[in-house]
């Protein structure tokens, strides 16, 4: 830190009182207003404090604080690692990261997919890993195959950077195929309404499901998925010498974490760490920021799971206590959420019959309406406590979207 210009220096310091501020205030870790703080005092201090580190980049509309997370865990043989750990993921966000880890030579970043081309320009990172995109906060973030298009330029002036992309979703293998250096991994798809179309030119694309493998290709242009360096299948792990690794030691669950392990392992090989000596490491991460955590109240077990968008959506029913296990809904459409529900049409509510489900939030009555529609039985409720006091002592899962989540994470107590 020490080698900064003093204006530079200067900027970290003040960022640093402004962020303990904010938490002795309880408005949260600081991180977002110790980086603005740093970045009005010296707009270049990202690219000073990213200077001399290996950086990676991590990117998608879901499973990005998991993959930061799993990865950092991953790197701890290689020494200290500097990381967003909670998920300020934008610039603000990454300042504090790296300022509050002056001597880590390595860095893991968790990066909002709308910034990836400007954090990229900034940093010169040398491993950008793209997992998926699919709609998540249109209002904001705009018409994802716009974002896939600027990850192509950005990429493109980048030819520094090598990239981990999944090749098994068809809209990131376009954003990251003008790389110079590629590591595609078969990571699996599991949401595909926003990839029916080739990005290249429109055209429909041909998807072949086998127990064997997955594959898809235009039906009109060359474009097609690329041969995979790493595969995911079902539990398990090709490298891409060959060897076959299970996934037993992974304590996250469902098959979105798995997913998220082997974009952590394509990453970390990069940096010499093998998937012998990762796959530990990935399996002492337990809970991130909250998401899987099960809080205890009143004799209830109450699992927090985190879905912002439909993809997201389709990923927590994947880990729910099997029916007639109870759920409570919580939605609200405040500037991190997204103020547009409609979303909430593109997901299949149905397999949810046959359990209990409460519903609440401040957008509880649009949930409430598609429910509704499609025929699942529930309760709406003012507060998350009346569907938390109403389900017998045992387990209950709550999903939520991003500030509802937060919200019930303070109210029973904050875990990382």
């Amino acid at each position: 830190m020490s080698d900064l210009p003093l204006r530079s220096q200067l900027a970290v310091a003040l960022g640093r009182t402004a962020a303990k501020m904010s938490r002795l205030a309880g408005k949260g870790d600081g991180s977002v207003i110790g980086g603005k703080v740093g970045l009005k005092l010296d707009p270049e201090l990202l690219t000073r404090l990213a200077k001399d580190r290996k950086l990676v980049l991590v990117s998608a509309t879901n499973g990005k604080t998991t993959t930061t997370r799993l990865i950092t865990s991953a790197m701890t043989p290689l020494g200290e690692v500097a990381t967003n750990a909670f998920g300020a993921n934008m610039p603000t966000g990454h300042v504090s990261a790296l300022a509050s880890a002056p001597g880590a030579r390595y860095g893991v970043l968790e990066c909002d997919e709308k910034y990836v081309p400007m954090v990229l320009r900034e940093t010169g990172a040398n491993v950008v890993a793209l997992m998926n995109l699919s709609r998540d906060q249109m209002d904001r973030a705009a018409e994802i195959w716009l974002l896939a298009g600027k990850w192509r330029k950005a990429l493109e002036a980048s030819p520094q950077s090598h990239v981990i992309a999944n090749c098994d979703d068809p809209l990131v293998t376009w954003g990251a195929s003008t790389a110079r250096s590629v590591t595609w991994v078969a990571a699996g798809q599991h949401w595909r309404e926003d990839s029916w179309c080739c990005p290249e030119c429109g055209g429909p694309l041909d998807r072949q499901d086998t127990d064997e493998d997955s594959d898809w290709r235009c039906r009109q242009c060359h474009f097609a998925r690329p041969r995979p360096d790493w595969v995911l299948k079902g539990d398990q792990v090709t490298a891409p010498d060959g060897r076959m690794f299970p996934l037993t030691q992974l304590a996250l669950p469902g098959r979105a974490n798995k997913s998220n392990a082997v974009i952590a392992l394509a990453v970390v090989a990069q940096f010499g760490v093998p998937p012998e000596q990762a796959l530990p490491l990935l399996g002492e991460v337990r809970s991130v920021a909250g998401r899987y955590t099960t809080v205890e109240h009143e004799n209830r077990h109450i699992r927090l799971l985190l879905s912002k968008n439909p993809a997201g959506w389709l990923e927590a029913f994947d880990v729910l206590e099997p029916a007639p296990g109870p759920v409570a809904l919580s939605i609200n459409a405040q500037g991190p959420d997204g103020r547009d529900t409609s979303w909430l049409w593109d997901v299949d509510y149905r397999i949810l019959r046959g359990r209990p489900v409460w519903v609440t939030g401040e957008r509880r009555v649009d949930l409430a309406a598609r429910l509704e529609a499609a025929e699942v039985p529930f309760t709406i409720v003012d507060d998350i406590e009346q569907a938390v006091m109403a389900v017998p002592p045992g387990k209950l899962d709550v999903i939520a979207n991003y500030t509802a989540f937060q919200n019930i994470r303070t109210r029973y107590g904050r875990v990382v």
